[in-house]
């Protein structure tokens, strides 16, 4: 089979704008013809540029929708604080999915690149959960951190609307007035077969870095896509420098975009994820709750943090964990308000003046990026290398998009001929692997050099590539 398949044989007119309704009859007359294929993410099927948002998939796949929330990872000097603080980053990683549309972007290419930094406001507030086990037995600090909000309305149990506490982060602003932190990030992709591509996100300033491979499966049930990680992805890895090295490997759920046939596209959660951190022996089992009464998506969460043995991690569901081995649990809707509360107790049977928000998504809005001038952009950048088709489909002219767009697919099966020709293998540039067993890859000077220069706000790549 082909990089790259072409359309089916689904015809549509595409110099003729489709509305919304239309686009979506299209869509699903495609994917019929691959109702029981093992996974759509390794055909790569070429959809019509009238079917495609204006972003390359690198630009679109990355998990710092709220930076402040990355940039807090590791401040407290408690191990369950920290643990939380990893989870209230979880828990906004997938804000644009929450606050935009499910949308499909361009197939990565080999050796595409994308590069950005972002500005993060140092203000997110502190998580002290000694200071809520003092305050719940009378003793409160003055110097808590944790701040109390009247009428929050929590929505995680019952919406009680008394007083309660919250150390949710708030909005990026455009233009941050107070201290900021720069986080750089960087991402290449690795492999063609099967699509995987490998990032690296850097926040010296914190003494922070994350890293992974992404790369999903895909398959069509007849009304949902089932979206899973691949073999290769094994989540993201956070580890925190200034604390020995301490690591953190946040795997991923499967998602479910459903609504196809409703017209109104959605992406729901119905797995588990799971965090653990070898050095300071705890996880989190997080159990996401798709369906509920009438196939009604409930997009709820509960979840559970614990001790455990990195040597024997046999716990996978929440309800395997005995009480006393957790520390903390947490519930509510993943697309709206999250709150924990501290040792075995049920969440349900803590007042909601005992139950602390540690993400209120409603206020947050997916943080912009800065990106490099286009001059300083190289040709297999991801916004320069699809340029062409980008502008097109701005302009609303798909036909022409399209001929870009299976031009520059052509140029990449070009360049697969040529390396066979002459039995070349393809090494990454900012990359030492491909894939990677461990799930983490690690960076090549050149990537550490093009991370260096944009902590330093230097798009420049002479004397890189």
């Amino acid at each position: 089979m082909s990089s790259t398949a072409p359309p089916p044989s689904t015809h549509i007119d595409e110099d003729v704008p489709q509305n919304e309704g239309s686009k979506l009859k299209t869509f699903i007359s495609i994917l019929r013809k691959f109702i029981g294929v093992a996974d759509l993410a390794a055909v790569r099927f070429s959809l019509p540029s009238q079917l495609l948002e204006p972003t390359p998939n690198l630009e679109y796949w990355n998990y710092l929708d709220n930076p402040s929330a990355f940039a807090a990872i590791g401040t407290s000097d408690e191990p369950l604080d920290r643990m939380l603080e990893v989870l209230r980053f979880w828990f906004t990683k997938d804000l644009k999915y929450v606050k935009g549309k499910p949308c499909k972007p361009y197939n990565s290419c080999l050796g595409e690149f994308f590069r950005c930094n972002w500005e993060a406001e140092d203000n997110a507030p502190r998580i002290d959960t000694k200071s809520l086990t003092a305050t719940s037995s009378g003793n409160a600090s003055s110097s808590s951190s944790v701040k109390s909000t009247k009428n929050i309305g929590n929505g995680a149990t019952n919406g009680d609307p008394r007083t309660t506490s919250t150390v949710s982060v708030v909005q990026t602003a455009t233009n941050p007035a107070g201290p900021t932190v720069r986080i750089s990030y960087l991402t290449e992709q690795t492999s063609h077969h099967p699509p995987v591509s490998a990032f690296y996100v850097s926040c010296p300033d914190k003494g922070l870095h994350a890293k992974g491979f992404d790369q999903i499966s895909a398959k069509f049930t007849g009304t949902a896509i089932k979206v899973s990680p691949g073999e290769h992805n094994l989540g993201i890895f956070i580890t925190l420098e200034r604390r020995d090295n301490e690591t953190y490997q946040l795997k991923h759920p499967a998602a479910h975009l459903g609504g196809i046939l409703r017209g109104a596209l959605s992406v729901s959660v119905g797995d588990t994820a799971y965090v653990t951190c070898p050095r300071t022996k705890l996880k989190a089992i997080l159990h996401y709750i798709e369906e509920g009464w009438l196939g009604r998506a409930q997009n709820k969460m509960e979840g559970v943090i614990f001790k455990y043995d990195p040597e024997k991690d046999d716990k996978i569901r929440i309800k395997d964990v005995p009480d006393a081995d957790v520390v903390a649990r947490l519930g509510g809707v993943w697309k709206d308000k999250i709150v924990f509360t501290l040792g075995p107790k049920p969440l349900d049977s803590h007042p909601a003046d005992k139950q602390t928000t540690i993400i209120d998504l409603n206020p947050l809005a997916v943080a912009p990026k800065a990106l490099p001038p286009k001059e300083k952009q190289a040709e297999n950048e991801s916004l320069t290398l699809w340029d062409g088709v980008t502008q097109a489909i701005r302009a609303k002219q798909f036909s022409k998009a399209t001929n870009v767009k299976v031009e520059l697919e052509e140029k990449q099966r070009e360049k697969a001929r040529e390396r066979e020709r002459k039995h070349e293998t393809w090494k990454p540039v900012f990359f030492d692997q491909v894939t990677d067993k461990r799930g983490t890859p690690d960076l090549t000077d050149k990537g550490r050099q093009v991370l260096e220069r944009a902590q330093k706000g230097d798009w420049n790549l002479e004397g890189i590539i």
